[in-house]
């Protein structure tokens, strides 16, 4: 008799960038390497942080792991928690050059793509839960315009006939290692992280309809 195969999650974090030695984003993504969420098994995979590239490894797990959601994970060292992203834009506009030296100003991610895709993670539902368990989380409404957002917009147009597929993007702080080179700027633990992300994961996982709760922004 076959076995129905576990079902199971992508988890994505990204290299070092920047002169950095680690990137919290993989330090954590792999930790869940392996584990089961919700009956789901979390499978981890390690994008360079380069423009093209890092869009073609995403494309490549999702075809062999046929995951029933992905979830991309990036630092954002000038936060000091966990920043749920509603909206990727197909734009690349680079401040600094990627770990293979690309720079690109002012072009699409996909060429004839679409001005932007959402999330189709259950943000909302997620927030909440993060915030009742102590984790300090928003919702964020730009994803910037560098590799991070290259990738989540990259990820969205992958899914984009994939309805059953969810799939978004998660911006973590430094971690606290970091913070020698970045005196003054917020840090979170590597295991609140983790934990957060466990979380997000199951909520993902186990919720339908998004809640309805204000999560905007001013500016």
């Amino acid at each position: 008799m076959n076995r129905r195969a576990t079902p199971m999650v992508l988890l994505t974090g990204f290299t070092p960038f920047a002169g950095e030695a680690v990137n919290p984003s993989w330090q954590a993504v792999s930790r869940l390497h392996g584990k089961r969420i919700a009956s789901h098994r979390i499978v981890a995979r390690e994008l360079p942080t380069e423009f093209g590239t890092s869009i073609t490894g995403l494309r490549t797990a999702i075809r062999d792991l046929k995951p029933a959601l992905v979830l991309c994970v990036g630092q954002a060292g000038e936060s000091a928690q966990l920043l749920l992203e509603r909206v990727a834009i197909n734009l690349d506009d680079a401040r600094i050059a990627d770990n293979a030296g690309a720079c690109p100003v002012d072009r699409p991610v996909v060429a004839d793509g679409p001005a932007a895709y959402f999330s189709t993670l259950p943000i909302k539902a997620m927030l909440l839960a993060l915030r009742e368990a102590g984790i300090p989380a928003d919702v964020s409404q730009s994803a910037g315009t560098y590799v991070c957002n290259h990738v989540f917009y990259g990820l969205m147009h992958a899914l984009r006939d994939r309805p059953r597929v969810r799939g978004g993007f998660i911006h973590i702080p430094y971690a606290p290692e970091q913070i020698a080179r970045h005196p003054g700027s917020p840090s979170l633990a590597l295991e609140t992280v983790i934990e957060g992300l466990r979380i997000a994961i199951r909520t993902a996982l186990t919720t339908h309809d998004d809640r309805r709760i204000v999560a905007g922004a001013e500016h």
